[in-house]
């Protein structure tokens, strides 16, 4: 049997583990390491624990499940998804499945860790605490009030999962989905709520924008296009969006386009001019030059610095 090795995350690597074509290696949720095989986890994060031997936590990875960690200790340097974020004692990190995320060497994780796997909850819930909402952050803040909330909510968490002895197996997983429900609607509403607060949103102009973009910035990279379909001036869009992130329209449509043309680069081993195509740039050329404009360096180059 392969050998798994429990993660400061939640997660396990397997000898066998899968691995794209890039090197960037996708961790399952380890369900025989939970209690009872249920889908989640929930315990203290902590020294001592190390990946596989062949993928080191400040490796570049992906994992298919939640992780929700709550700090103790700060601060935590952490990348998500290309993203540098510093955490806090009593700051949250929530990683959603897919996303690209790398452990800070420099950092020690102390605190609760909570990970979740696809499916372990109904869709209703699932919609109902926005489990899918990429476009939320990541990090989060909670004021004292909120925290103390939602530590009685894990703790409680904690112990239901931990308490295998006084209910049967049915009725024990039944009683970790309610007390995870409770906990993720309290997190889902911190989330949102600190998402408004910080792009500072008084009317649904940069909403409707940012959503537009979202489904088209495959296809469409015009402002004036996204303007035109949403029914605003070219104006009145570079002052809502400018208000709500202090970046021009131009400038939300090229951060999104290379965030995916990241994703692709890092998660897939498709050609430089396939994932350019998929992110609206027919020619391969002016793909790289539009990427080396915007990082720094070449799709090429990038892909190699994660390998």
């Amino acid at each position: 049997m392969a050998d798994r090795t429990p993660q400061a995350d939640g997660s396990a690597t397997d000898g066998d583990g899968a691995a794209d074509g890039d090197g960037i290696r996708t961790f399952p949720f380890p369900t025989e390491l939970a209690v009872g095989r249920v889908g989640m986890q929930v315990g203290p994060m902590g020294t001592g624990r190390t990946w596989h031997a062949d993928a080191p936590l400040e490796r570049v990875h992906r994992i298919d499940f939640h992780v929700v960690m709550l700090f103790t200790e700060g601060p935590v340097r952490h990348m998500i998804d290309f993203a540098e974020y510093e955490a806090s004692a009593g700051d949250l990190l929530w990683i959603r499945p897919g996303q690209v995320h790398r452990f800070s060497r420099e950092s020690a994780y102390h605190g609760t860790v909570l990970t979740m796997q696809p499916g372990f909850l109904p869709r209703a819930t699932v919609e109902a605490t926005g489990l899918y909402r990429y476009d939320l952050p990541p990090l989060l803040h909670p004021d004292p009030d909120r925290l103390t909330a939602l530590q009685a909510a894990l703790d409680q968490l904690r112990r239901e999962y931990e308490d295998t002895s006084t209910l049967p197996l049915s009725l024990h997983t039944a009683v970790l989905r309610h007390s995870l429900t409770a906990f993720l609607l309290r997190l889902a509403h911190l989330a949102a709520s600190s998402a408004e607060a910080s792009r500072q949103q008084t009317d649904s102009t940069f909403t409707r924008f940012r959503d537009a973009v979202e489904q088209g910035f495959a296809a469409n990279h015009s402002v004036s296009a996204y303007a035109d379909a949403l029914g605003y001036s070219r104006r009145t869009l570079v002052r809502a969006v400018r208000a709500a992130t202090g970046e021009t329209p131009k400038g939300f449509i090229d951060k999104r386009v290379i965030l995916e043309a990241k994703r692709l680069l890092a998660h897939t081993d498709l050609p430089i001019g396939r994932v350019g195509a998929a992110v609206g740039f027919p020619d391969a050329a002016n793909f790289s030059k539009f990427f080396q404009l915007h990082t720094g360096r070449t799709p090429v180059g990038f892909r190699a610095e994660l390998r």
